[in-house]
């Protein structure tokens, strides 16, 4: 962290990766920051958020969200506190959540920061986890791209990561009958079962997911939530139950391929048992922040809800966190203390 007031070290992309991003994609820079405007504020960021939708924004295609520039610094979400302001909005000491991640300082109008109240006995990357973007795409996408109902079976890909984990919790308070987690590792596999509360958990790495997955869904299941694609997907469509639905969030297993991999044999069952396959982003859910926020609080007071997070220590050392995130190092979310 630079000591300097004006003074913001930043992350920035300078070549697009193909296969696995390398430290040498990156590059750190010291940006002076100009005097504050009217109506703006400058926030000393405490944690910034790396997440596996950032590996997209690294090639340069069309996709939900703008491509990362080369040579410029990226940005991702970021939760931190107002040092400076000119906002009659902001005032300084005011926790800020907002986009301006991969960097320590973060400067612009007050319109592009939300203040959000101190967490009571959280820390403030609960707004990067749990209280913000990855518990509601979790909440949105099992209640509404996959229209959930009381008494579901749920397959959870990727589940012990940091939406995942959020996913099944979520639908045991909702009524699930049968919540099903996939994780890479027999340590993340009991966490599933022993502090998440699913009901059966199998480690993807053991054996193929389509011999798996039957074993621990006798009856089928009603909901797939896919944070993983590829193998996991086929394996879903192999159970699902007829009218059965697939929330489509991530596709991990595949951001780092270089030649493109086949679909699921499968698809077929698409059509025999009625089931909707739906894509979504949580910028398609955000009129449900309020309905998530009530929910979500009422469940951490209660303690319904566990969570976890896996903290790297400095912004030197983002880029490893990154990538460790991708390799599946994490538990829960993975975020950088700045």
């Amino acid at each position: 962290m630079s000591q300097n007031q004006s003074i913001s070290t930043q992350i920035q992309l300078v070549h697009r990766p193909t296969g696995w991003p390398e430290e040498t994609d990156f590059r750190t820079v010291s940006v002076e920051l100009p005097d504050l405007a009217e109506g703006q504020v400058r926030v000393r960021n405490e944690f910034i958020s790396v997440d596996p939708y950032m590996r997209g924004r690294m090639v340069d295609e069309k996709s939900y969200v703008e491509p990362f520039a080369l040579g410029e610094t990226m940005d991702g979400g970021a939760v931190g506190r107002v040092i400076a302001s000119r906002s009659a909005d902001l005032s300084e000491g005011t926790l800020v959540s907002h986009q301006q991640g991969w960097r320590d300082l973060a400067q612009g109008d007050a319109a592009d920061f939300r203040a959000v109240p101190e967490p009571g006995g959280l820390p403030s990357s609960a707004y990067l986890s749990v209280l913000g973007m990855t518990g509601l795409t979790a909440y949105t996408g099992l209640t509404r791209a996959a229209s959930f109902r009381e008494g579901d079976t749920v397959f959870v890909s990727g589940a012990a990561g940091a939406v995942g984990s959020m996913v099944g919790q979520i639908a045991r308070q909702l009524g699930a009958e049968r919540v099903i987690g996939s994780a890479g590792s027999p340590e993340k596999v009991r966490l599933l079962t022993e502090k998440y509360g699913f009901d059966a958990a199998f480690d993807y790495k053991q054996a193929p997911v389509r011999e798996q997955l039957p074993e621990h869904a006798p009856d089928g299941i009603d909901v797939y939530f896919d944070n993983v694609g590829g193998d996991h997907l086929e394996a879903a469509l192999d159970v699902l139950n007829r009218g059965g639905r697939v929330a489509a969030c991530g596709a991990i297993s595949q951001y780092n391929e270089t030649e493109r991999q086949p679909g699921p044999d499968n698809m077929v069952n698409l059509i025999k048992n009625s089931l909707t396959l739906h894509g979504f982003t949580v910028g398609d859910y955000l009129d449900c922040a309020e309905e998530f926020n009530r929910r979500m609080s009422g469940w951490l007071a209660e303690g319904k809800i566990v969570w976890d997070e896996t903290v790297v220590d400095g912004l030197d050392h983002a880029v490893e966190a990154f990538l460790s995130m991708m390799r599946g190092a994490n538990t829960g979310k993975m975020v950088v203390r700045i």
